[in-house]
């Protein structure tokens, strides 16, 4: 199958490819070891696929690794590379790279403001809700206090 045909010039995966490509992937090869088996795929590789996988909305490892098995754009970045398992999806996020690939996103948002694509002139809370320590007991209500303590 010739991706350069499945893939229009103008298509955001190529665009975000392009623009992953000008990235400093220098920290995240010093974090690979020269040393012991082979990566699954190219580190660089991985990175993009999973930058490209976030901007799609596919933030599950299992369903990254079924992307690249099946959508035309995933292989198309994977450039003939074995499809990476999704434990190598979650062991590059989370393992001895966390760090390169934390300055990798830094260094992508800022080439993306360099370039006018994002602004940080206003901040969203999305209202999450967190499960605090206090429950709803923990406060008392005035009336009840006294009618213990026998005040009333």
């Amino acid at each position: 199958m010739d991706m350069e045909i499945a893939i229009p010039q103008d298509d955001p995966v190529r665009l975000a490819s392009a623009q992953l490509e000008e990235l400093d992937y220098m920290e995240l090869y010093r974090a690979y070891s020269s040393t012991g088996r082979k990566s699954a795929a190219e580190p660089r590789i991985i990175f993009e696929v999973l930058v490209y996988g976030y901007m799609c909305g596919v933030y599950s490892t299992r369903k990254l690794e079924e992307a690249c098995r099946k959508r035309v754009d995933f292989m198309w970045l994977l450039q003939g590379e074995p499809v990476p398992d999704y434990s190598t999806f979650a062991r590059f996020r989370t393992g001895r790279t966390k760090k390169a690939v934390e300055d990798l996103f830094y260094q992508f948002v800022r080439r993306l403001e360099e370039l006018g694509e994002t602004e940080h002139d206003e901040v969203f809370i999305d209202g999450t809700k967190l499960e605090s320590r206090a429950n709803r007991y923990t406060f008392v209500w005035r009336k009840t206090t006294e009618k213990h303590l026998g005040l009333v």
